[in-house]
């Protein structure tokens, strides 16, 4: 499944209150269940870098933000919806610098079906997400469900590399060397997923408006 894609519709959600209540009356089947919803932001600019195909400036300049357990999810005010898989999200941190805050995350995507062949190790394309909301004080609540959303999406590269020692090191290191990778100012904040899945950040020269 590609790391981003577009979809027709929000997919099918409920709240933390209605997940309690149909958890709770014993239903046939919990897989039955729609995903929880754990944050809706509106009024919300969203920015690729490298751009993404089909999907325009005017595309991301104004949306609702869908931070659902299962998938997080754009609808555009120009009707464009598009949906990005929790695993592929290698870390998010947040910026409070002199421009509006925002979340960024590092997007881990499989090379186009066309790219030429390359080592194993290089197989994976780098794209930045920006979410920018309206509301500054929407920055947080984004934060802490991105967060805790990703968390229920563990990162599945490196769990078949025969190797059972290095299972647990992103783990281990969680608050040294993999923290230490992350170049971001005083005022950006690094996401406990973040530390453990640990994505290198080349530098803070991206400005996404």
């Amino acid at each position: 499944m590609p790391a981003v894609s577009f979809i027709d519709a929000v997919p099918n959600h409920v709240s933390l209150e209605e997940h309690r209540l149909l958890t709770g009356a014993t239903p046939t089947s919990f897989s039955d269940i729609p995903p929880v919803l754990r944050q809706k932001v509106d009024n919300v600019r969203i920015a690729f870098d490298p751009p993404l195909d089909n999907f325009s400036p005017d595309d991301g300049a104004l949306g609702t933000l869908y931070i659902i357990e299962s998938v997080l999810v754009y609808h555009s005010s120009t009707g464009r919806t598009l949906q990005v898989e929790y695993p592929s999200i290698a870390l998010h941190a947040t910026s409070r610098g002199d421009s509006s805050p925002y979340v960024y995350c590092h997007i881990d995507e499989p090379p186009a079906a066309d790219a030429p062949a390359t080592d194993a190790d290089d197989t994976l394309v780098m794209r930045v997400l920006i979410l920018t909301p309206q509301d500054p004080a929407s920055l947080e609540p984004i934060f802490e469900a991105l967060s805790y959303c990703a968390s229920l999406h563990p990162d599945p590269q490196g769990s078949d590399d025969g190797d059972d020692d290095d299972d647990d090191d992103a783990y281990i290191d969680a608050d040294t060397t993999a923290f230490e990778v992350f170049t971001g100012e005083e005022d950006e904040e690094l996401s406990e997923v973040g530390r453990v899945r640990n994505a290198p950040i080349n530098d803070n020269r991206y400005q996404p408006y």
